[in-house]
């Protein structure tokens, strides 16, 4: 491997880390901020007794957020919206563990919010090239 190959590697993974942490920070940011507007207009859903509509609900505001930054950075349809399925997923096997009375609705919130960090990774590993800036 030469020298420029070794810096220009270096400089994509931190290109990708840095992609990374501005999701992050969209995703919350969508979160937040969505969820106070919803809030001043009187809409709100209890975890404590309709966990669904409140997990997709908040699912929805930070994929809004994510998708904001991610097409105003350039990215395409298809990355946004597998970027998006990565607030969703984690709901797939949390909620039939909410249905049998497994886990209440905070523990789906909780689960779902540890989940959703590695289903963002999972989606940037596979459009590799797209994140780390090849």
């Amino acid at each position: 491997m030469t020298q420029t190959t070794a810096r220009t590697r270096g400089r994509n993974w931190g290109r990708f880390t840095l992609h990374y942490v501005e999701m992050v920070i969209a995703m919350f940011a969508g979160m937040f901020l969505l969820a106070w507007l919803e809030s001043l207009a009187g809409l709100s859903f209890s975890y404590d007794t309709q966990p669904e509509a409140a997990y997709l609900l908040m699912a929805l505001n930070m994929s809004i957020g994510m998708a904001a930054w991610m097409l105003f950075r350039g990215h395409g349809w298809g990355s946004t919206l597998e970027m998006c399925a990565a607030m969703f997923a984690p709901a797939v096997p949390l909620f039939p563990l909410l249905w049998l009375g497994l886990i209440d609705g905070h523990g789906v919130m909780m689960a779902a919010h540890v989940a959703m960090f590695p289903a963002m990774l999972a989606v940037m590993l596979r459009r590799l090239d797209e994140f780390a800036g090849h």
